[in-house]
């Protein structure tokens, strides 16, 4: 066959004839009675099984069968509804005489699987990278049958983290606060190097081997909602790696984005986004900004292929019911193609009413991420709704850093806060905002800071207490630092103390912490175990007031609770007149403070250290 050609990487259709057998493989492997879509569409592949006829035993009848340019592939569509047994049989047939046969389960789904719980406000979401946190199982550090083997000595290498690591600290996650989990992608990641960061997936279906398998995923996530805790997978739609199998041996071409003027069908995304919502933008840079790939070793995949879209629809859906997950983060939402992601999402949720799928949207205002948020009245001008239910806070991860800096002004200090909230009326759902400070892809907050606990207990203070779900990164409750400009992203993804059992100190066990790690856990326990029971937090009402001498004042409040939060930027004491804030304080004589849990007095003025912030609970 044709050779087709990736960005200096030899990849034919042909190398897969001398591997494969006549049918090697059937994605899903197995699928459930009683989905709300009824219909399956099962990927068959095998050495030119196109040639072959396909057939079914127990009377059953395809829907539709697919070939394809490339013969290793058939497409086969089932209707579950019409199938009444457990388990058939998919029989490859050459002149009549079998030459291959698969038996396909269809499982019993659990009856309260499309009702799941998913991640709300009233969850913090705690992002660990799982190649970093902690090896629970050196056996698995490299595995023979992929590429990157273990060395720890590698800042961008594979270090050995793994999902037992994590299985065995979820008493320090549940600890500290945390009830959701996100890691980063632990399919797997077969790439020859940096392949720690699971980015540039090699098989959608399967758990990387190095983490360990996908009944081990499954453990994780059922030990997690054992302690009414969430397993958050981080799904990427817009690209896979250039070792995937199905890139390998492309069932069309059209699977991916190609550019005939690019190098050997390769050309680099411009990252321009805001095209999309962009009346006036010219094609050729909206094509760039979509179907650009992100690296040479990153091939774009092309959603508009109905094929494509329904792999990746149907691969969701199977990893929802099969690890029982309760949400998705979604890689570069805004890279793929719109209109199908609507679809993606809006069959994610039509099977599944109450689950949550967070688009990564890093965009720099407010106008542009909220139309991508379900049933946005900016994207509603455009002609779209795109069904996707949560949408990440940039604009004010952006500010947040500024306004803790900087010196009271205008447009300056705590100003940049309350200008950033004065947008929230662009999103339909504004408790359904990941506000964060930073993530896996950013500077390290107390990198900024200097590990100073004033910031970040500040910082913390402020998404744990506005709408939205807060989410933090992995080490920031214990004072990790990195720093991106100097070490690139492996200084922001360091190895969690005491995660391997060569390490200096276990950061795990509270006992052990040093003086600064006890300061920065003991503030984020106390305050994120406080905010679990708190549903005036989680959807209350909010309250703001412009910020006076770089002091920021807002209230959350419903009909059963208030809170006043108080952030003071400056560094030195502030006394605020409290007559400022009457229509929120009412009859209200003290508040009790529940970090420290002392009760202040509300009758005529509050004093506030510097650099500090106050959360009070009114009585």
């Amino acid at each position: 066959m044709k050779k087709i050609i990736f960005a200096g990487a030899f990849l034919t259709a042909s190398f897969a004839f001398s591997q494969i057998k006549v049918l090697e493989k059937v994605e899903p492997a197995f699928w459930w009675k009683g989905m709300h879509n009824p219909e399956i569409q099962l990927l068959l592949y095998g050495k030119d099984i196109a040639k072959n006829e396909i057939r079914f035993s127990d009377g059953i009848v395809a829907k539709d069968i697919q070939k394809v340019e490339n013969p290793n592939y058939v497409f086969v569509t089932l209707n579950t509804n019409e199938i009444n047994v457990s388990k058939f049989k998919i029989d490859i047939q050459n002149r009549k005489k079998n030459v291959a046969s698969y038996t396909y389960e269809l499982k019993e789904r659990n009856p309260n699987s499309a009702n799941r719980p998913s991640f709300s406000s009233k969850d913090v979401m705690y992002l660990i990278m799982p190649e970093r946190f902690a090896n629970g199982d050196e056996k698995n550090d490299s595995v023979p049958y992929l590429t990157e083997k273990a060395n720890r000595s590698l800042p961008n290498g594979r270090h050995g983290g793994d999902l037992k690591g994590i299985i065995n600290n979820l008493d320090y996650l549940q600890n500290v606060g945390a009830t959701a989990i996100w890691l980063t992608p632990v399919n797997e990641d077969n790439e020859k190097t940096y392949s720690y960061h699971g980015y540039a997936q090699t098989d959608l279906y399967k758990i990387d081997g190095r983490y360990g398998s996908n009944d081990d995923y499954r453990e994780l996530s059922r030990e997690l909602n054992k302690r009414n805790m969430k397993l958050v997978m981080d799904y990427v739609t817009n690209h896979w790696g250039i070792s995937h199998w199905l890139i390998k041996d492309l069932p069309t071409k059209d699977w991916i984005h190609w550019f005939d003027d690019g190098e050997k069908g390769f050309k680099r995304s411009n990252y321009k986004i805001t095209s999309q919502f962009d009346t006036n933008a010219a094609e050729v840079d909206k094509t760039l900004a979509l179907d650009g790939w992100f690296d040479t070793s990153m091939p774009d995949i092309n959603q508009k292929n109905p094929l494509v879209l329904k792999y990746l629809i149907q691969n969701a859906i199977w990893w929802i019911e099969y690890a029982e997950l309760g949400g998705f983060r979604v890689d570069t939402y805004p890279y793929n193609d719109k209109d199908a992601m609507a679809k993606w999402a809006k069959a994610i949720t039509d099977e599944y009413p109450n689950f949550n799928i967070v688009g990564e949207t890093w965009l720099n205002n407010a106008a542009h991420i909220s139309a991508w948020q379900k049933d946005s009245k900016t994207g509603e001008a455009a002609h779209y709704n795109s069904h996707l239910p949560s949408v990440m806070d940039f604009p004010l991860y952006g500010e947040i850093p500024k306004a803790i800096k900087e010196k009271d002004g205008w447009d300056n200090g705590m100003n940049r806060l309350y200008n950033s909230f004065t947008n929230d009326f662009l999103y339909p759902d504004i408790n359904n905002l990941l506000v964060f400070f930073e993530n896996h892809d950013t500077e390290r907050w107390n990198e900024m800071f200097n590990s100073d606990p004033k910031a970040y207990k500040l910082a913390m203070t402020l998404i744990s207490t506005v709408r939205g779900i807060p989410q933090i990164y992995y080490g920031t409750e214990i004072g990790m630092r990195g720093d991106k400009n100097k070490g690139g992203d492996a200084d922001i993804r360091r190895d969690f103390p005491g995660g391997w059992k060569s390490d200096a100190q276990n950061a795990f066990n509270i006992a052990k912490q040093s003086a600064q790690q006890k300061e920065f856990y003991g503030f984020t326990q106390k305050l994120l175990n406080w905010r679990k029971g708190k549903n005036v937090i989680h959807t209350g009402k909010t309250k703001n007031f412009v910020p006076q001498n770089n002091v920021f004042v807002y209230f959350r409040y419903d009909e059963k609770e208030t809170v006043m939060v108080v952030l003071n930027a400056n560094e030195s004491d502030q006394e605020i007149e409290l007559s400022r804030f009457s229509e929120s304080l009412k009859n209200f004589k003290e508040g009790k403070e529940i970090i420290s849990g002392n009760n202040f007095s509300l009758q005529k003025t509050l004093n506030i250290p510097a650099k500090s912030s106050m959360i009070l609970e009114l009585n």
